[in-house]
């Protein structure tokens, strides 16, 4: 089986990235991204990560690390106090990225190559992986979330991430780095509105119970109600990919890696979605 083995929903907070400042009530997501990801490097064995972050922001174009090696020092650039320079290592699968370009230009999607040696991770992309693959095991191809692209285009994006990997027989992984409620206020303990809370946990367990088209159809009001980050297009990706999975391989399934968990008002949560086989197999 090639395309898009599973797909995920990660916290990218930044106190993540850094144990030592990490408070007491995100440690669920630290270790549910850890436990996830073991299990899916141990069972799955995916030749590639293909993370959309919403934090790196392209206005244009679906902008793609095409680089082979993923390498340098992420900096959160709105938080430097939390992420002040921590090193990273990876490699990237520049076959996979080139014909992904490609194959986005053909469907539609503006996309162009990011080649440049100089680019640095932004911490969206950094933190999850940080936990999810610590010793860098697995290829990355980066995407960013694209200001000009609406949920159709982004859901668009999802299914040509799927079928490129289907058709050039890598077993990737989606990873969305994104947070689902995100007004924000200061203060990290704050939890966001209960009626935000509310629709994070009824979209969240859609997403559990395989329901992909009733989160679909409901999307843009879920996404206005609960400020979903950076309009949703991480989550809308997302569920292109998740449509595109489930018309290849059936009905999907979902599992919550620890709690759900606040930060400044936004809410934060570890899914994983695959079909019921596949999803079963990881442990």
């Amino acid at each position: 089986m090639s395309g898009i083995v599973a797909a995920a929903v990660v916290a990218h907070v930044p106190t993540l990235g850094r144990a030592e400042i990490t408070p007491d009530f995100q440690q669920t997501l630290v270790a549910g991204e850890r436990e996830m990801g073991a299990a899916i490097r141990r069972t799955l064995r995916p030749d590639l990560w293909v993370i959309v972050s919403a934090h790196w922001v392209a206005t244009f174009d679906w902008v793609t690390t095409c680089q082979p090696l993923h390498e340098g020092v992420c900096v959160a650039d709105e938080a430097p106090n939390l992420i002040p320079g921590i090193s990273y290592r990876y490699r990237g699968d520049a076959d996979y990225a080139g014909q992904l370009v490609e194959a986005l230009n053909a469907a539609g999607v503006p996309s162009s190559r990011n080649d440049s040696e100089h680019y640095g991770w932004d911490y969206g992309t950094y933190v999850p992986l940080s936990h999810l693959d610590p010793d860098a095991d697995v290829p990355v191809v980066g995407l960013p979330s694209v200001l000009m692209s609406d949920h159709a285009e982004c859901m668009k994006a999802g299914e040509v991430i799927h079928a490129t990997a289907k058709r050039l027989g890598r077993r990737a992984v989606l990873l969305a780095s994104t947070a689902f409620a995100h007004v924000l206020v200061r203060g990290r303990h704050n939890w966001p509105a209960p009626e935000r809370m509310a629709a994070d946990r009824a979209f969240i367990d859609r997403l559990r119970g395989g329901a992909i088209e009733e989160a679909i159809a409901g999307f843009g009001d879920y996404s206005r109600l609960v400020g979903a980050e950076m309009g949703g297009r991480p989550l809308a990706t997302l569920l292109g990919t998740l449509r595109a999975m489930a018309a290849d391989r059936g009905p999907l399934v979902g599992r919550q890696y620890g709690e759900y968990a606040q930060s400044s008002a936004s809410g934060n949560a570890v899914l994983l979605m695959a079909d019921p086989a596949t999803l079963g197999s990881v442990h």
